[in-house]
């Protein structure tokens, strides 16, 4: 969460996101998921395979501004806040889409929510505390297979068996999972009542 405090401080983060080219790439992120859940309600040619196009684009965002930032020294408040709010959007955003669609089933796109919103919960309780949040292998791990899942269903026709549900559902375990392991790591930290880190995505 950004906290400003003053007229300074509120012109410094505007900053951060003017002139920063990795929270450029994490807001375009944002753009592509509006504009794929929009393409998946056109009734034009070839629209699963464009969706899925721009699906995949925003996908491939999610690992280049955290490689950029890192690599141009560029990590700002913004960008640590900003960039899971993105990907959090890109994959309920189209999920939901797809379910009210009727080509995902609802459990899935709810346990994806739920676990989305229950580590939303604790980042915010864990940052009132000091504790720092970092991204874990099991996070970064369902974020991965949730948008192969994604995209495996858009280009279902393309594919004689449903591939895309198989990978959704693992995608769904992997989701659980790192939510599992999550709380365990949140509770640690808070019992210890240190300001260590701890990992979480």
């Amino acid at each position: 969460m950004i906290r400003v405090n003053s007229r300074s401080e509120r012109f410094a983060w505007l900053g951060e996101l003017m002139m920063n080219l990795a929270n450029w790439i994490t807001a375009f992120r944002i753009l592509l998921a509006l504009l794929c859940v929009g393409i998946l309600f056109w009734n034009i040619p070839a629209r699963d395979l464009l969706a899925a196009i721009i699906f995949i684009i925003a996908g491939l965002t999610d690992g280049l501004d955290g490689h950029l930032a890192r690599t141009r020294k560029e990590i700002t408040a913004f960008g640590k806040s900003f960039d899971p709010f993105a990907d959090k959007v890109l994959i309920i955003l189209t999920i939901v889409v797809l379910a009210n669609l009727n080509r995902l089933p609802w459990a899935a796109v709810w346990i994806i929510i739920g676990r989305e919103v229950l580590i939303t919960v604790l980042r915010y309780f864990a940052g009132k505390k000091g504790l720092s949040v970092a991204a874990s292998p099991w996070g970064k791990l369902k974020t991965f297979f949730q948008i192969i899942a994604v995209s495996l269903v858009m280009l279902d026709q393309f594919i004689p068996f449903p591939l895309g549900i198989w990978v959704l559902w693992f995608a769904v375990f992997l989701t659980v999972w790192s939510g599992i392991d999550y709380l365990w790591l949140w509770r640690a930290a808070f019992i210890q009542g240190s300001k260590e880190s701890f990992s979480a995505k």
